[in-house]
């Protein structure tokens, strides 16, 4: 694990260097999980319409319902992964900053991909192509916890943090697979990922 070299900092000035990049991932995060919201559109019946009509327009809403639901689940657990990375970081290093943005510009580009299958909930292309969304968010945020920890910026984080990411690639590229089998719900591979942690970290532990 290499040390800092001159291009980490130690004095106010790192400290604030981190604390702005901190501000401003944690911006992007709030920012895409409130755009999720606005695919949700309110039904616009006309006057005299009955209770059986706006259950049944709101009824006509649930595969967006469920794409919001699914990505407002995933876009908080990366930021609570980012959030307990960096919460060990003890050191801003510039090497940092471009892993940090890719990582960020997968999160800001995940309401696309949402909006994509909600309207097409049970279609191959837009079920895949949000798999793949949600890989390339695992790998990119796999690819930011390994250059923390290969640049040793960090403190010791336990073994759930440690394989985080790994686990959330594992269940990305499950839900790749059951797009084969089963189109319309397969993305609840990622309900996985804690079983994939778990099993990383008992793995390693052997």
């Amino acid at each position: 694990m290499s040390k800092p070299n001159d291009q980490s900092h130690t004095s106010a000035g790192g400290a604030l260097s981190l604390e702005r990049m901190l501000f401003f991932s944690d911006a992007v995060f709030a920012i895409a999980i409130t755009l999720l919201v606005l695919e949700l559109h309110v039904p616009d019946l006309p006057l005299g319409s009955t209770e059986h009509d706006f259950w049944l327009a709101l009824g006509h809403l649930w595969p967006k319902f469920f794409a919001f639901i699914l990505s407002f689940l995933v876009i908080g657990r990366f930021w609570m992964s980012h959030h307990q990375l960096f919460e060990r970081v003890h050191h801003f290093d510039l090497r940092l900053v471009w892993p940090n943005m890719m990582l960020l510009m997968a999160i800001a580009f995940t309401p696309f991909a949402t909006a994509f299958l909600g309207t097409n909930l049970g279609y191959f292309v837009p079920a895949q192509f949000y798999n793949l969304t949600l890989l390339v968010t695992g790998l990119l945020s796999w690819r930011l916890l390994w250059r923390v920890e290969h640049l040793g910026l960090a403190a010791t984080g336990n073994s759930f943090q440690k394989f985080g990411a790994p686990a959330v690639v594992l269940g990305a590229l499950l839900c790749l697979a059951l797009a084969y089998v089963f189109v319309p719900f397969s993305q609840m591979g990622m309900l996985t990922v804690p079983l994939w942690r778990w099993l990383l970290v008992r793995v390693v532990k052997v």
